[in-house]
């Protein structure tokens, strides 16, 4: 089936539907990485108490592995949708924000092995005793603080996603601009929180992705209440 020859049998708006509850299980999975799992775990300039932390709670540090892993596979689905549900009003934009997308999907996943790694060298395989258990925690703590560069590298194009995206909702007229809006201002900041985490690391503060949650949670929210408004949209699709 395609978008163009059966239209009357494709519905944007349970599409978007579909996309607002993947996106919703992004957000919690997300969440529960960030903020149940390594906030738990980490202790911030404190490799000695991490570790103890980490070896304390192993199978939740694994979860919040775990966790992450599937919220990049719900990335890929709804990376599509957003590329299905965009296209309408600038088909070469859209791909653009799919490029972007990937990109930051990869990265991010890639960047799930500093967290495996910090669990093998905090592990009990005989070939780790050649090596001091003090500098085995330095080293770990090492890996986790290369997956919070990681991530910033990640948030990089995400920020890309969001400006892109933004400018195509507010252009697109069957999902409210000021989603788009705010899409745009959370793009700006994970922009701004990446670079300042590269450039002044002594600087860096997670609140300004406060703005981040809102706008992705909005968005969320509006795809699985609301849909598109189908008209319009089927409106934009005759011209593609």
């Amino acid at each position: 089936m395609t978008l163009d020859s059966k239209s009357e049998a494709f519905s944007p708006k349970r599409l978007a539907r579909i996309g607002g509850i993947i996106y919703l299980i992004i957000i919690v999975f997300g969440v529960f990485g960030e903020i149940f799992v390594r906030n738990k775990i980490i202790v911030a300039g404190d490799p000695a108490a991490t570790a103890l932390n980490m070896l304390a709670s192993p199978m939740l540090w694994r979860f919040g592995i775990a966790g992450d892993l599937l919220m990049h596979v719900c990335d890929v689905p709804l990376i599509v949708i957003f590329y299905i549900l965009l296209r309408p009003v600038n088909k070469n934009l859209a791909l653009l924000n799919l490029s972007f997308n990937l990109i930051q999907t990869t990265v991010l996943v890639a960047n799930k092995l500093n967290l495996l790694m910090t669990m093998f060298l905090l592990g009990d395989a005989e070939y780790l005793k050649t090596v001091d258990l003090a500098e085995l925690k330095t080293l770990s703590y090492l890996f986790i603080k290369l997956h919070s560069y990681g991530f910033a590298v990640g948030l990089i194009f995400f920020g890309f996603v969001c400006i892109v995206e933004g400018h195509l909702i507010v252009k697109s007229a069957f999902i409210p601009g000021i989603i788009g809006r705010l899409l745009q201002l959370a793009g700006i900041c994970y922009l701004l929180n990446s670079f300042i985490l590269i450039l002044y690391p002594e600087q860096s503060s997670m609140i300004i992705l406060l703005p981040c949650f809102i706008a992705e949670l909005a968005l969320a929210l509006w795809m699985l209440i609301k849909g598109v408004d189908e008209p319009k949209w089927k409106l934009r699709m005759q011209g593609v």
